[in-house]
């Protein structure tokens, strides 16, 4: 990482958290504390209102106007190849979203990067676009912990109703799977959203509830060894 741009990270990092160590900071850089405390201080020789000392920790005085794009190539080609991701398999609410977030971050890229594109593609014209159909209404409920009722397909066709908690959805092998308690089985299952045949929401919310949470999954997975 050029040293620009790890002052830059700097600030950014300092801005999001209240009191931040340079322990925290060199770990999240990948640099020595030794780095960190120079870069620090010459930060504050430079303006930049920084309050705190070796130690203890730092935090900004007052908010910091930094200039949002200091992107390199490879950055620049991460953001690209993502928002085509984001644009052939997310929904079409995403989608949009996406297309819309490109045009503003092409819109304020420096004059060398204006004409760069990767070569890395997310092409859309063999995909079925009704297996994503229930994607957005599937990420909303889990955003807003609104219970479902759907209609299941498991892999022997066979169809089964379930009212669910919708907890987060992932994208693995080729496939969004949605990870939910399900309150027939009283555990966690995963459904893959491709064989979701109908879905219906029930205009309730669920509270959080110790044992049916996602950080509960989580640590579920990691004492199973997964």
């Amino acid at each position: 990482m050029r040293r620009a741009d790890r002052l830059f990270q700097i600030v950014q990092i300092l801005r999001m958290r209240r009191l931040t160590t340079a322990q925290e900071l060199a770990e999240r850089l990948e640099v020595s504390t030794r780095t960190i405390y120079r870069d620090v201080q010459d930060l504050c020789l430079s303006g930049i209102p920084i309050e705190g000392e070796a130690g203890v920790g730092y935090l900004l005085r007052q908010e910091v106007s930094v200039p949002p794009l200091m992107f390199n190539e490879v950055e620049l080609e991460a953001i690209q190849i993502g928002m085509r991701m984001v644009q052939t398999w997310a929904g079409k609410e995403l989608s949009s979203a996406a297309k819309q977030a490109m045009i503003k971050v092409e819109a304020v890229l420096p004059q060398r990067l204006q004409a760069y594109q990767s070569l890395m593609f997310a092409p859309d014209f063999y995909i079925d676009s009704d297996q994503f159909k229930y994607l957005d209404p599937l990420r909303v409920a889990s955003q807003q912990r609104e219970y479902l009722e759907i209609c299941y397909q498991d892999a022997k066709a066979d169809c089964t109703k379930r009212e669910i908690r919708p907890l987060a959805i992932y994208f693995w092998r080729g496939t969004w799977t949605l990870l939910a308690w399900c309150e027939l089985r009283e555990d966690f299952r995963s459904f893959r959203v491709d064989r979701i045949s109908e879905l219906h929401h029930q205009e309730r919310v669920f509270s959080h509830s110790p044992g049916k949470e996602l950080d509960d999954f989580v640590e579920k997975m990691e004492q199973e060894g997964h």
